[in-house]
């Protein structure tokens, strides 16, 4: 499993309802493409849930790192790159999977969390903990999915969760919060479930 997010940081004054027209009417292209685990087409408005920007910011679970590559190279992110100029693309290792117990209602929301490793750390050790932490919120009411990446360049955590409300308050939805305006999920059953590494 590889993690994918791009963002896209909008002018402030920005009409939103550009990009909710646009994943409106182009999201479904994705419901069905080969290799994809799940994409949320996640945004962040300006002034809403304690958001300080107006942002386009979709995140993807690959099942098939070929696909990503497929994806990013093709007509679908040429689009993106055709309208909104060419973003960063950040991209880690996946380390653990799970859907929860909301795994069949349409999400509302995800939230992610960047957390650093401290350099005199033992990786392993705190990403046992990280994903008995994911194991034990998978079991969260409202959880449609969770899932956890590394990025071994910064020695980064990634926290990914779906909740199937617009506002939850557990421990685990810490972080930056998003919208979720559609769910393209063609192979989360290929994702694999729990620790994987």
């Amino acid at each position: 499993m590889h993690a994918m997010q791009y963002a896209i940081t909008l002018p402030a004054d920005y009409d939103m309802q550009i990009i909710r027209h646009r994943v409106k009417s182009r999201g479904h292209l994705l419901d069905d493409f080969a290799g994809l685990g799940l994409k949320a087409y996640g945004v962040r408005e300006r002034g809403v849930a304690g958001s300080p920007v107006n942002q386009y910011a979709p995140f993807y679970l690959w099942a098939d790192p070929e696909a990503m590559n497929r994806f990013l190279l093709g007509d679908g992110f040429r689009g993106v790159v055709r309208d909104f100029g060419r973003p960063v693309v950040q991209h880690w290792q996946g380390l653990h999977h799970r859907p929860g117990p909301a795994a069949d209602a349409p999400p509302r929301t995800y939230t992610r969390r960047t957390e650093t490793l401290a350099e005199d750390a033992d990786a392993a050790t705190v990403i046992a903990r990280a994903v008995a932490g994911h194991e034990a919120l998978a079991t969260t009411d409202g959880v449609h999915t969770t899932a956890l990446a590394l990025d071994p360049r910064r020695w980064e955590l990634i926290h990914f969760t779906l909740w199937a409300q617009a506002s939850h308050s557990s421990p685990g939805s810490v972080g930056d919060r998003y919208e979720v305006l559609h769910l393209s999920a063609p192979g989360t059953g290929r994702l694999g479930t729990g620790r994987q590494w």
